[in-house]
């Protein structure tokens, strides 16, 4: 059967999942598209430092990884493209994929476009967004010298987050739900470890003030006694979960309970020929090396089904 379409693959999102599947996929031959809304990286370039992805022993920046991974899918003859994806539709012998720009044909699809980091959903989130609520440490840390600085989370980007703050703020304090951090033990120690790091647990936040310069404060709700407490705080910085960037598949493909795409072993979604990779799809880790695991998959995957087609 003849193919034809504009592209072998096109990948959606250019994350360490979907990075890793353009090299696979253009090493194999395949003609690959890769679009992203904001470029190379994902997630990733705003982290400090990242010690869960196979490399140097004493880590590398997020903003070095993404780049190294799309001179590496350049080289092996992936395209790419700046557009924000908006729906995929089946059309007979493949996908047309449609964007604010793009509108192209393909015969398959990679979905790697990752999640967004959840919100807090209390006051003065929205009204200090960028004037004291980040969700970036290593972009406003040091905006943060000798300031008082607060980390909502438990888990590792939480407290990797941190960690980085540290080096700039007089204190951090890391509020949580869980009564303990849920991160990894070596993050864990470092934090207890840095002199300058305290934890609150079984506390949320109940409300952010400030004024015209910025937040200034934090309410907290402590559980379960709902003991309510003010906390000084120049920098909230927010890692309280992903939701994951399904909107423009939903109603396409099969989701998890969890909201992500369901997935096989294959990384095949309910639909012939789309895949999904990296913490979009269901039971994902959430580990930057399985991600690229996902991405080699669902290239290689891509890469059979074509050749299914072309056979048939």
């Amino acid at each position: 059967m003849a193919l034809e379409m504009d592209n072998d693959v096109v990948i959606i999102g250019a994350g360490v999942a979907g990075l890793n599947a353009a090299i696979t996929a253009a090493r194999h031959g395949l003609q690959t598209l890769v679009v992203d809304k904001l470029g190379a990286g994902g997630q990733v370039i705003n982290v400090d430092r990242i010690e869960n992805f196979p490399g140097p022993a004493e880590g590398m920046a997020g903003f070095e990884l993404g780049p190294a991974l799309q001179i590496q899918a350049d080289e092996a003859g992936a395209v790419f493209a700046l557009d924000t994806i908006e729906q995929i539709e089946k059309i007979d012998g493949g996908f047309r994929v449609l964007g604010g720009d793009i509108d192209v044909t393909t015969a398959t699809v990679i979905v790697a476009a990752g999640s967004s980091r959840k919100k807090l959903g209390v006051p003065g989130e929205d009204e200090f967004e960028g004037r004291g609520v980040s969700h970036c440490a290593s972009c406003d840390g040091p905006l943060m010298k000798g300031r008082m600085v607060c980390v909502v989370g438990a888990g590792d980007s939480a407290l990797d987050e941190a960690l980085a703050l540290s080096e700039h703020a007089e204190k951090v304090s890391i509020v949580m739900r869980h009564r303990r951090p849920t991160a990894r033990h070596s993050l864990i120690e470092a934090c207890k470890a840095a002199g300058n790091i305290e934890f609150v647990p079984c506390s949320e936040v109940e409300r952010i003030d400030g004024d015209g310069s910025g937040v200034s404060s934090i309410t907290l709700h402590e559980i379960p006694s709902g003991k309510v407490t003010e906390l000084p705080c120049h920098g909230l910085f927010v890692y309280v979960g992903l939701d994951p960037n399904v909107d423009f598949v939903s109603g396409l493909v099969d989701l998890a309970s969890d909201g992500r795409i369901a997935v096989d072993l294959s990384m095949q979604t309910s639909v012939p020929g789309l895949f999904a990779a990296g913490d979009i799809r269901s039971e994902s880790v959430a580990h930057l090396a399985a991600s690229a695991g996902d991405g080699v998959t669902a290239a290689i995957s891509a890469v059979r089904h074509i050749q299914a087609l072309k056979a048939a």
